[in-house]
């Protein structure tokens, strides 16, 4: 390339160099700079560079000069402050939807959005962190596709699997596929999922997006939007445990007063709460009974009694006699 064409770069260079290798700690000083540039094939002189510099700040670089010796320069602010990218780091490295490869993917990008310095402790802060991942390499890109659905009205196929005692995949309903209309996409109990109309049982329903394979959009336009007019994907979090189904149940709980916080945080301030005389708190919840319900209710122990209705407080009787009698 000839000696113009290459000083034509010089600015972007200059700009991979401030991006890459400066920060409040670690400024670039003139001479850095010029063997910086020399390495790349081009050739500053001081004067030039102080040019250069201001035409980069007029153009929006937040640059800083220091003049104390040695001097240099470095960029002050960026799109993402390092505090900002931890938290971005923590959250990939952390969600069990995103697989182990695509995790280092995504914060291998993240990275390259400040100084190689920098990045070293976002590593650091990655090399602490040990948690199951999800299996299925297609998630990101599924949920990529759900949105697209919904973006364009469409209905989506797909099969799910489940995990079999030999640690593997096992289709359900033999391999068929689910066809449902995709209307919102969840973060639930560290998972990803979609909520969707399915047509077939007339109900809204929701699938675990690490669980599909083969998924699909179709050329027909989505059902169920009169479900989902007034739907409320909060609600339907706080009422569904682990985001196991069950039949909806208003539930009336007895609770311990120190227990007010918990109810608080699982079911929100607007649920109906009264003191009682003896000191308790009685709660009306709206929830899903599964075995999951139970099993919350269980791990609060005697600090809280299901009163009605009397149907699942007798269910939830049998939950626990079935699980003693494992142990007779």
């Amino acid at each position: 390339m000839a000696k113009s064409e290459k000083q034509k770069q010089k600015l972007l260079y200059l700009m991979q160099l401030l991006s890459e290798r400066t920060d409040e700690e670690h400024a670039a000083t003139m001479a850095e700079i010029i063997d910086y540039l020399a390495l790349h094939g081009i050739t500053a002189e001081r004067k030039s560079i102080y040019s250069d510099m201001d035409v980069l700040s007029d153009f929006g670089m937040d640059i800083i000069r220091i003049k104390e010796r040695p001097g240099g320069y470095y960029l002050a602010s960026r799109q993402f402050e390092l505090a900002e990218l931890k938290v971005l780091v923590d959250a990939v490295q952390s969600s069990k939807f995103i697989t182990s490869k695509k995790s280092s993917e995504l914060i291998a990008k993240l990275e390259t959005l400040c100084s190689h310095a920098q990045a070293r402790q976002l590593h650091r802060q990655v090399v602490v962190t040990n948690r199951n991942k999800a299996a299925n390499e297609n998630i990101y890109y599924n949920v990529d596709l759900i949105y697209n659905a919904i973006s364009e009205n469409s209905k989506i196929r797909f099969q799910y699997f489940e995990w079999s005692a030999d640690k593997e995949m096992r289709l359900r309903r033999d391999g068929s596929f689910y066809v449902v209309s995709p209307w919102l996409l969840t973060w639930d109990d560290e998972n990803y999922y979609l909520i969707a109309y399915d047509e077939r049982s007339r109900m809204i329903r929701h699938y675990r997006v690490d669980k599909m394979l083969r998924l699909g959009l179709i050329d027909e336009r989505r059902e169920g939007k009169g479900q989902f007019e007034d739907f409320d994907i909060a609600a339907y979090s706080r009422k569904t445990f682990g985001m196991f189904a069950g039949e909806e149940e208003m539930v009336t709980l007895i609770c311990d007063e120190s227990l007010t916080g918990v109810m608080i945080d699982r079911f929100g301030k607007e649920i109906p709460m009264r003191r009682r005389e003896d000191g308790k708190i009685r709660v009306r919840v709206q929830v899903a009974v599964s075995r999951q319900f139970f099993g919350w209710v269980t791990g609060l122990g005697a600090l809280v009694k299901i009163e009605g209705p009397a149907r699942v407080a007798q269910a939830y009787r049998k939950y626990l006699q079935d699980i003693l009698g494992q142990y007779v």
